[in-house]
């Protein structure tokens, strides 16, 4: 049984006490009451009258109350009897009628007429606060908006260790110390050191931060503390300030404990980057409240911070100096090796065809975050289920790849003859222009049939192995490949169209970094004219967002010819590629037309024996 049940429980036990206490009074005083005065007719007491044994009475307008020179027979002296009219009352005693009076008891309309008003009152003003607490997600009320909604997972109630997590061996290695430290606070400091007061979780979306969390947490069995950063801060200025004084102060009575904030950066944000910033912004003052709490604590208590972020380079840097945020732990996308892991642990959930190689699916999906990969599985096994198969094959994880990459397949999506052919031409000089380069990815997949929003075909290459750098020959022959569309355009149908759109984006955003950021130009040297507004976080395939440069305009001038020479080059080596292999495009292009999709093995097989297109025709 936790602390807060027995201090609730206690509670509970006292109040019922002492209402038992207030009740035996109550009763007791009403029943001394009504045994010191005696309520008797108005007949008896015109009889008392008669017979002189009334000492005093009290008259008002509607009873009779006296006292007695003799105790009645019951022991009291005191009595209490209505008024009755006078000449009605000598009708009833020509016959001897015993009567009295009856009092009308308002006691209940009086309390009503009190009551009903404040009730009423009450009511409206709960009914109201409760929709405007609705309205601003105060699930408690108005009362409660200075209280934590941080979710409680009490132990193992998070469900997930360590074997729940793979491909971030690294991150698992730097949080077990901190399981251990949960588990035995008083052993980590025999040596005068001391365990990190916060541990900053950073990398992009998806990589499993919130999942590292909680298996901390159910690694070490402590209560754990969940809440996001956005649900701080409401309407009413100081919320967010006490609902993180309130969420400190749960956690401290149950530590050993975990807080985890998920998406720091909503709460975090450095104070006064912004235009109208001020010192007295709600958020600066929950933030400051963090800070402060931060401080506050010992780490020796056994409570832990842990926290979530994929956009480290907008906090606060007061949050991650040193005695704050201590230590950072990058969860990155998963190499090949990760990827294997995290497609074993999440594909033991499915049924898998025995031949199913997860090296294969794993070198499909470079790039992929572990959630990209769990929702991978996901769409294969529906795929499996849609085609009524017993269980999930490797053209199920294909087919799934393909749809999470360019799209759902748009079947009914009709071309007319003449564009299906320009298509087929664009997707083929792709390809080709790939195969015919050194260091290019190999082609996996070409196809013409549309998929996602505006793409009428697509060709899939797959890397042999994971990049982390490339040469300037190397991003030379990815512009010439992604430019191999419009060039074999022109060369077969002599005109352009906006199929290349996309492909001319991506080509003048590889040629503009080439310039500016990498070094690549002999005419600006070795200089880095722009800085990227982009994180290695957020990934490479992000446009990136409008911002002002920061050099002059001749240089600018200079960076557009640089670009604009780049590109032309790009594409001119394209066309003579094209020139050169005119036949096998047009021999390629007419067998993509005819079966829409060529594999990569079909593929290689047209473009290096030109006697297989027969065969492959009559297959």
């Amino acid at each position: 049984m936790t602390k807060q049940t027995m201090t609730k429980q206690t509670r509970f036990n006292i109040g019922y006490a002492i209402g038992a206490i207030f009740l035996v009074l109550i009763i007791q005083y009403i029943v001394s009451i009504g045994s010191q005065i005696a309520p008797i007719s108005y007949s008896e007491f015109q009889r008392l009258l008669h017979e002189g044994k009334i000492e005093s009475v009290g008259v008002s307008d509607r009873f009779l109350q006296g006292t007695l020179k003799e105790p009645l027979p019951g022991g009291q002296k005191q009595f209490v009897t209505t008024r009755v009219d006078q000449e009605f009352a000598g009708e009833l005693d020509k016959y001897g009628v015993r009567y009295t009076g009856q009092i009308e008891s308002t006691f209940l309309r009086d309390l009503l007429s009190w009551v009903m008003p404040v009730l009423l009152f009450v009511g409206l003003w709960w009914y109201l606060g409760k929709r405007l607490a609705g309205s601003q997600g105060l699930g408690g009320g108005l009362m409660s908006i200075g209280k934590s909604k941080a979710k409680i997972y009490v132990e193992a109630d998070t469900g997930v260790t360590f074997d729940d997590v793979a491909g971030v061996d690294e991150a698992k290695d730097e949080l077990r110390e901190v399981v251990d430290f949960l588990k035995n606070p008083a052993s980590y400091g025999r040596l005068g050191g001391r365990m990190p007061k916060g541990v900053l979780l950073v990398g992009p979306p998806g990589t499993g931060k919130t999942l590292l969390a909680k298996t901390v947490a159910g690694e070490a069995k402590v209560p754990f503390f969940s809440i996001s950063g956005s649900e701080f801060v409401e309407m009413f200025v100081g919320v967010g300030a006490a609902r993180v004084r309130d969420l400190f102060q749960q956690a401290h009575q149950q530590a050993p404990a975990i807080i985890f904030i998920d998406e720091l950066d909503a709460l975090g944000r450095a104070r006064g980057i912004g235009p109208y910033a001020g010192g007295h912004d709600e958020k600066e003052q929950t933030l400051n409240q963090l800070l402060v709490e931060l401080d506050g604590f010992d780490s020796r208590s056994g409570l832990v911070i842990l926290a979530a972020t994929n956009r480290p380079e907008i906090l606060d840097p007061a949050l991650l100096r040193a005695g704050r945020f201590d230590r950072q732990v990058l969860v990155d996308r998963p190499d090949k090796k990760g990827r294997v892991q995290i497609l074993q642990v999440h594909m033991k959930k499915v049924k898998v065809a025995p031949d199913v190689d997860v090296e294969k699916i794993a070198a499909l999906t470079p790039g992929f975050t572990g959630a990209d990969l769990a929702n991978l599985v996901n769409e294969a096994a529906l795929l499996a289920t849609r085609r009524g198969a017993d269980a999930t094959s490797l053209a199920d994880f294909g087919n799934a790849v393909e749809r999470i990459v360019a799209g759902l397949e748009k079947r009914n999506r009709l071309l007319n003859p003449k564009e299906r052919e320009i298509v087929a031409y664009h997707e083929m000089g792709h390809a080709l222009v790939a195969l015919a380069l050194p260091g290019v990815d190999p082609v996996h997949k070409v196809s013409i049939i549309p998929r996602g929003i505006g793409s009428l075909g697509y060709t899939i290459q797959r890397p042999t192995e994971d990049r982390f750098l490339m040469t300037r020959e190397e991003l030379e022959n990815k512009m010439a490949v992604l430019l191999g569309g419009r060039a074999a355009e022109l060369i077969v149908f002599d005109h352009l169209s906006t199929g290349a759109a996309d492909d001319l984006r991506r080509v003048t955003d590889i040629a503009q970094s080439m310039v500016t950021r990498y070094g690549m130009s002999e005419k600006l040297g070795n200089v880095a004219y722009d800085r990227d507004p982009r994180t290695f976080l957020t990934g490479p395939n992000l446009p990136s967002p409008p911002h002002e440069r920061e050099y002059a305009e001749k240089t600018a001038a200079t960076v557009d010819e640089e670009v604009r020479a780049n590109v032309e080059k790009a594409f001119q080596r394209a066309l003579e590629l094209l020139r050169e292999r005119r036949a096998v495009l047009d021999r390629t292009a007419r067998r993509l037309l005819e079966t829409e999709t060529l594999e990569e093995a079909e593929l290689l097989r047209l473009v290096n024996d030109p006697k297989a297109q027969p065969q492959a025709a009559a297959e």
